[in-house]
């Protein structure tokens, strides 16, 4: 539980007075008062708050506490009161000036300090010898312990400011990771909406053709373009609901144009898997069917940065697994090792699984990335999908 330091300070502030007076009573009693010393009276007890109390503000007020502070300390031995415990007030106090200000004024706080100490100590008759040797010893102690205070509060500002900068900068990648995911999605669309409409045109041309002659072919040519436009409208839907980038970012032309990869191309991405020195084994539930080509673009791209991640991070010996089912409505997905690399689970980390969850998230499915309780990594996807007919 964290303490508040408004709430400690003025606890010891009112615990000091109360010790100062207390003591100051006692003592007059059981000794000064035989030796002839003045009586410790309203007046005495009055100089002992203002010495301890004002150091409830101490952090909001240093400079002022500390000149009250040795103030009512002179005018309390200049009255001709007895020795008391009113020395410490002003050295918490001349402690928090030397640790919390600049070093001119530190050295300025302990100069003061320093000759309350040695006047306090004049006064109750001890010898200069030993007043200034009392006076050098306690600031010393206190100028080790405020320079150490000094020392840890810029270390944690720095700390403070480089988390910070740190954050920032997670913030910027993961920001500029999602656009590329963006451009890269972009990119993909000319072959999503190329095979769509390249679909529509074979089918159009073949319900003009057999219009006249074979009315039900006709028929079942134009059902096949009603579906192939509305999954292309759909597709189009989903991709353009994520493309809010600038027409500035470039463009790879050589990419812009290569056929999209699908699903039925795992088998090359597992050899090349394999080849890289990371045995996979694939599992296939459920009947496969073709997919819709975004759909598939898509399961193809999660099973393949997954695949990499395990390359570079599960370390060796390492095995994947790849397992597919395929569901009426649906097509599950998950990708594990039992590597024992842990690096992947550190937070802000794993640009690819931020496209990951990116391209997932496009086609309405949901996607869990993180360690396995036993050991190694795990990323499991869900994506909707209907069937398509070949």
């Amino acid at each position: 539980m964290r303490v508040d330091p408004v709430q400690a300070d003025t606890a010891l502030a009112v615990v000091l007075t109360v010790v100062t007076i207390v003591y100051g009573l006692q003592s007059y009693q059981a000794r000064y008062r035989a030796e002839g010393w003045r009586p410790f009276d309203l007046a005495a007890a009055g100089l002992c708050v203002l010495v301890a109390l004002p150091l409830a503000v101490r952090r909001r007020h240093p400079w002022p506490v500390l000149v009250l502070s040795v103030t009512g300390l002179l005018v309390y031995t200049g009255a001709g009161f007895q020795p008391s415990v009113n020395v410490w007030p002003p050295l918490l106090a001349g402690y928090t000036v030397i640790a919390r200000q600049p070093p001119r004024e530190a050295v300025a706080a302990g100069t003061l300090t320093g000759g309350a100490w040695i006047a306090s100590g004049l006064e109750a008759r001890l010898s200069v010898e030993l007043a200034v040797a009392q006076s050098v010893i306690a600031l010393g102690i206190v100028g080790i312990f405020a320079t150490g205070t000094r020392r840890l509060a810029e270390r944690n500002a720095q700390l403070a400011e480089a988390t910070d900068r740190l954050r920032r900068e997670q913030e910027l990648r993961a920001r500029h990771a999602v656009v590329e995911e963006r451009v890269r999605i972009a990119r993909e669309l000319h072959d999503v909406i190329a095979h769509h409409l390249s679909a529509l045109a074979v089918q159009a041309g073949v319900a003009e053709y057999v219009f006249a002659s074979d009315p039900p072919a006709a028929r079942a040519a134009l059902a096949a373009i009603g579906a192939t436009s509305r999954e292309a409208l759909e597709e189009m839907r989903g991709l353009l609901q994520v493309l809010r980038v600038s027409g500035e970012v470039p463009c790879d032309q050589e990419r812009l144009y290569r056929a999209a990869p699908g699903l039925a191309q795992l088998g090359e991405l597992v050899e090349r898997t394999r080849a890289a020195g990371v045995p996979v084994r694939v599992v296939v539930a459920g009947s496969a069917r073709m997919l819709a080509p975004g759909v598939d673009l898509c399961a193809f791209r999660v099973v393949q940065e997954a695949l990499t991640n395990v390359i570079k991070h599960a370390g060796r010996p390492a095995t994947a697994t790849v397992d597919l089912c395929y569901r009426p409505d649906r097509l599950e997905g998950r990708i594990t090792d039992d590597g024992p690399g842990n690096g992947r689970a550190v937070p802000g980390s794993g640009l690819g699984l931020i496209g990951i969850r990116e391209r997932v998230r496009l086609y309405g499915g949901s996607v869990h990335t993180g360690p396995r309780p036993d050991g190694g990594f795990e990323v499991a996807f869900t994506l909707p999908v209907t069937s398509t007919d070949p």
